[in-house]
C-alpha cells in the first residue's frame, strides 16, 4: 500500500462572551459532524496564509491571525492509499464578518462555549487540541 502525507492548516477562532470563551465549529448534517475550520494550502502559500483564507471561507468571519496552537497528526485510508494528514492550527480571533456567510462546504457554522465545542466535536485529536488550548485562552484572556 502506498503512502502520502498530506498538510492542512486552520484555526482555533476565539472570543469572549459574558466572561466565557466561546469558539467557532463547522457542522456537516450528513454524516453529523462538528469541527474545527481548515484546509489545503493553495499554490504557494505560507502556512499562515493558508489557515486565514480556509478560516475566512468556512466560516465567514473575517480573522486575525495569532499565537500558534499546536498541530494535530492522524492517519486515514483512501483506494489503495494510507495517508498520513498532519493540521497546525493557530488562534484566532474575529474582526467582522458573519457565520451564515460560510461556505457551502459546511451545513451549518456556529458558537459554542467551550465546553459544549469539547462535547460536540467529532475528532479525538481536535478535542485533545481544543483541550490544550483552553488553558492558554483564559490565561491570556483572563476568562472562565
Amino acid at each position: 500500500m502506498n503512502t502520502d502525507e498530506h498538510f492542512s492548516a486552520g484555526g482555533i477562532v476565539c472570543r469572549i462572551v459574558d466572561g466565557r470563551v466561546e469558539v467557532v465549529l463547522c457542522g456537516r448534517e450528513q454524516p453529523l459532524v462538528w469541527t474545527l475550520p481548515k484546509g489545503t494550502p493553495d499554490g504557494g502559500e505560507s502556512t499562515e496564509e493558508t489557515a486565514l483564507r480556509e478560516v475566512r471561507e468556512e466560516t465567514g468571519l473575517e480573522v486575525c491571525l495569532g499565537k500558534d496552537a499546536g498541530e494535530i497528526e492522524y492517519w486515514f485510508t483512501k483506494p489503495e492509499t494510507r495517508v498520513h494528514k498532519r493540521v497546525k492550527f493557530f488562534f484566532m480571533s474575529t474582526k467582522g464578518g458573519r457565520v451564515e456567510d460560510h461556505d457551502p462546504e459546511f451545513d451549518r457554522v456556529a458558537w459554542f462555549f467551550f465546553k459544549d465545542a469539547l462535547r460536540v466535536m467529532t475528532y479525538p485529536t481536535e478535542v485533545k487540541l481544543l483541550e490544550k488550548a483552553l488553558s492558554q485562552v483564559r490565561a491570556e484572556c483572563g476568562a472562565e
